[in-house]
């Protein structure tokens, strides 16, 4: 383990943390509320920021490895997003929270596994337009990231309107 990989790892965590911490608070009707945004709601955002841990912690390692990643876009990002929404609509928080710590958990390990070479491994990705990015973008990109968007985002829809008198 590395400076730079307990570094990513720990930011992670910490978002992670901060996103259970915020969600373990919502009340049953917040978790169902669904975002003004896109529609999903929220419990099931919470729930999609945990199940999807694992397949960016692969696109990661698959970059580390020096190998391409094609025929990932953003609007697959969307249908597989669609299709979470659908079979997760009643997912409750207590499994969610359990999910969220299993795989951010284990997601922060495989960080910690990697090497400063394999952060600094480059390979054409196909949603940044084939462009050849780090396994440290992607990983700030994607996981590292992934908890603090969609905390904020949550935080922003159930903020209550404060009227002027």
């Amino acid at each position: 383990m590395s400076k730079r990989t307990e570094a990513l790892a720990q930011r992670l965590e910490q978002g992670a943390s901060a996103l259970a911490a915020f969600a373990s608070e919502l009340t049953d009707a917040e978790w169902q509320a669904r975002h003004p945004k896109d529609g999903r709601k929220i419990g099931v955002i919470v729930n999609h920021v945990a199940t999807v841990y694992p397949l960016e912690i692969e696109l990661a390692l698959t970059v580390a490895a020096g190998k391409k990643v094609e025929e990932l876009t953003g609007d697959a990002i969307d249908e597989m997003n669609a299709g979470h929404a659908r079979k997760n609509d009643a997912v409750t928080k207590e499994e969610t929270l359990a999910l969220l710590k299993q795989n951010s958990a284990a997601a922060a390990a495989a960080i910690r596994a990697l090497t400063d070479d394999q952060l600094d491994q480059a390979a054409e990705v196909s949603l940044y337009s084939d462009a050849p990015v780090t396994c440290q973008f992607v990983l700030e990109d994607h996981a590292v990231r992934h908890s603090y968007h969609h905390l904020a985002r949550i935080r922003a829809a159930l903020k209550p309107i404060v009227r002027a008198a």
